[in-house]
């Protein structure tokens, strides 16, 4: 049996936080391999600071090529209609029932746990693994009790920052992989749309 990590997200645009709550997940739970589930953006929802699809795949695939513990799952993006993590879960579960899940959270994610659609039924299917982030303080409810709360290095990144940060003619080496900086620069991802030059 596998135990295999399931971290669902925008990774828009995925960062070094994101490759180090992943790592210290599979070293500490000794799990076999986590899989990175970029959720789908639906058309109608885009935003001027959304990449497409295509651009947040391409991005996660530089970003884990080199571990190869690390893998990029679409089955999000492959399913029509709202993501629900239970829907992700069951048919995971269906392709390979010899595997273990455990999925992963940040920690500002595990107070609203009671708001997830099945979120009953879904704590008996996988076990959530969160982390807590630097400022957040998690509330004791009986959802949080069922979260497994990693131990882990703090590093305050989010991807908002770095989209900011891009907006702003700001550098993000070092924030994110090498591979993910190209793309960003390549395809001109998160510019400022306003008009507005850099100086």
């Amino acid at each position: 049996m596998k135990k295999i990590g399931l971290f669902g997200g925008t990774f828009n645009p995925p960062h070094l936080g994101h490759l180090l709550f992943a790592q210290e997940v599979l070293v500490q739970y000794k799990l076999d391999e986590v899989w990175f589930i970029p959720v789908n953006i639906p058309p109608h929802k885009e935003r001027v600071d959304l990449a497409s699809n295509e651009d947040r795949i391409d991005m996660l695939v530089g970003a884990i090529k080199d571990n190869e513990y690390f893998h990029v799952s679409t089955i999000e993006l492959e399913r029509e209609g709202p993501s629900y993590t239970i829907d992700t879960i069951k048919q995971l579960k269906r392709i390979y029932p010899n595997n273990q899940f455990y999925f992963l959270i940040g920690g500002d994610m595990v107070d609203y746990l009671p708001q997830w659609h099945k979120i009953d039924e879904l704590l008996e299917l996988v076990t959530f693994i969160g982390v807590q982030r630097p400022g957040t303080s998690i509330k004791k409810t009986y959802y949080a009790e069922q979260v497994h709360l990693l131990d882990m290095m703090q590093v305050d990144l989010s991807s908002s920052l770095i989209r900011n940060r891009i907006q702003e003619g700001k550098p993000i080496t070092y924030m994110v992989p090498k591979e993910v900086e190209a793309l960003v620069k390549e395809r001109l991802l998160y510019e400022s749309r306003t008009g507005v030059e850099k100086g």
